[in-house]
C-alpha cells in the first residue's frame, strides 16, 4: 500500500502545511497532492515543497487544462522535477467545468475528451524532445494555423 497526503488547494491567501509534508515523508507517504482553483495554483507550491523534502513525490490533483496550454503544462511540470532531482513530479491533469473553464478562463468548454487526448499527447511529444512539436489534433493543433496567426498578418 501506498500513501499520499492531499493539501489542496489555497483560498485567498496561499498556506503550503511545509511541517505537515515534511512529517508525512518521514512517516513514509509516497506522495503528497496539490490542487488548483481560484486560489493558488497547483504547481507553484510544489516547487517550494521539493526544496523543503527529499523524496516524497509531488503530485498536481489537477492541473487544470485551461489554465494553462500543453507546452506551458509539460514546462512546469519538467521545471519542478528537474528542482526536486527528477523523478518526483506527477502530472494530474483534469478538464474542470464548463462554468471555471469559460467563466474563470475565458476559454471555450469545446469538446474536452478530445482536449485532454490532444493535451496529453502533445506533452507526451514535448517530455521526449525528439523533434519540434507538431500535432494535429481535434481540438489542439500545433502549430497554430487559425485566425490571427503570424504567418497569414505577415502577408
Amino acid at each position: 500500500m501506498k500513501l499520499g497526503l492531499s493539501i489542496g488547494y489555497s483560498g485567498a491567501l496561499l498556506d503550503v502545511p511545509v511541517a505537515l509534508v515534511q512529517r508525512a515523508e518521514a512517516l513514509g507517504y509516497d506522495t503528497v497532492w496539490t490542487a488548483e482553483a481560484y486560489g493558488s495554483d497547483a504547481v507553484s507550491p510544489l516547487a517550494y515543497l521539493a526544496a523543503v523534502t527529499q523524496r516524497i513525490k509531488l503530485g498536481t490533483g489537477i492541473m487544470q487544462l485551461a489554465a494553462r496550454t500543453p507546452a506551458n503544462a509539460a514546462m512546469c511540470a519538467a521545471t519542478v522535477d528537474s528542482l526536486a532531482g527528477g523523478g518526483r513530479f506527477i502530472a494530474g491533469l483534469g478538464v474542470s467545468g464548463p462554468q471555471i473553464v469559460e467563466g474563470w478562463y475565458g476559454e471555450p468548454w469545446g469538446r474536452p475528451y478530445y482536449r485532454m487526448k490532444d493535451y496529453v499527447a502533445i506533452m507526451r511529444k514535448i517530455f521526449r524532445r525528439e523533434a519540434p512539436v507538431t500535432h494535429a489534433g481535434r481540438e489542439i493543433s500545433l502549430p497554430y494555423t487559425g485566425e490571427g496567426r503570424w504567418a497569414s498578418a505577415s502577408r
